[in-house]
């Protein structure tokens, strides 16, 4: 595997493919875990050559969030790399991706302001600027997101589109521990307690889906469900209970093909999401 650091060089890299070899690109802020695996095999799977970005974007965090405490195993994430087969690793600083003088942002609308964008002023404009500069720089057949992160999905879908990006993009299932919990690099930062609380976000989720599947389609009813199971679990405060349309993010009424449910709640300090979708066939997916 190759460790490159240099945007340049990156980009010379990715370049010197021949039209055969076609590259997979997995962006990622590090911290590695079984979901990025997931990608990274997704990737495996189609794709002659995967290529791993590992950048913590500065852009995407507020003032008062944790990108100073921002969990950054290098060694141990290139590892994995390695062992997952991936041909190349991309591990700039933040002074080659924002060089001085780097005014360039990239606005992303009112859908940036909703969801967690609305709790979180600029932070999908970090986001769409950070990955327009990722698959400029790589230019991949295919890159890989988790559903984890449903909200930038979304968002990263809406700037291929827009910028008229040739670039198929794929978005991956959820990762989940076995009793439930979405695997989060920021999992990392609950104490025991904290963690047992966090079930509460898959356990809304679940229990929605069983009232969904049970015939239930009004959302307004499905939400107050949700937030009945947050309001047994004192440990985990709800930020909000959402049931939305997955490409706009605007609310909507009956649940049906399409529909994305999300949440984001505080165990303690740490913020996680998590999230639940209805697919074409109108099958919950959790």
């Amino acid at each position: 595997m190759e460790i490159i650091a240099d945007p340049y060089q990156f980009q010379a890299w990715c370049a010197s493919l021949d039209g055969a070899q076609a590259l997979g690109f997995v962006p990622t802020m590090g911290a590695l875990h079984a979901g990025h695996a997931a990608l990274i095999r997704a990737s495996r799977r189609r794709d002659e050559r995967t290529a791993v970005s590992i950048f913590v974007n500065p852009t995407q965090f507020g003032p008062s969030e944790d990108f100073t405490r921002y969990p950054r195993p290098l060694e141990q994430d290139l590892a994995l790399l390695g062992n997952e087969g991936v041909a190349v690793a991309f591990t700039p600083a933040a002074e080659a991706m924002y060089p001085a003088g780097d005014s360039v942002q990239v606005e992303v609308g009112e859908l940036g302001e909703r969801l967690c964008g609305a709790s979180r002023p600029g932070h999908f404009r970090g986001v769409a600027t950070v990955v327009a500069k990722l698959l400029q720089l790589a230019q991949p057949a295919r890159a890989y997101f988790g559903q984890k992160d449903a909200v930038q999905a979304a968002i990263v879908r809406r700037l291929i589109d827009s910028l008229f990006l040739p670039v198929e993009l794929v978005v991956c299932p959820i990762v989940r521990e076995r009793d439930g919990l979405a695997l989060s690099s920021r999992n990392t930062y609950l104490n025991p307690e904290q963690r047992e609380a966090a079930k509460v976000l898959s356990r809304a989720l679940r229990t929605m889906g069983e009232a969904y599947d049970a015939g239930e389609r009004e959302t307004a009813a499905l939400l107050l469900i949700g937030r009945d199971v947050f309001a047994s679990e004192p440990g985990a405060r709800l930020e909000y209970l959402a049931a939305v349309d997955a490409a706009t993010l605007l609310p909507v009424a009956a649940a049906g093909p399409g529909t994305l449910f999300a949440v984001a709640a505080f165990c303690g300090p740490t913020r996680l999401i998590d999230n639940a979708h209805i697919d074409h066939n109108g099958v919950y997916l959790l």
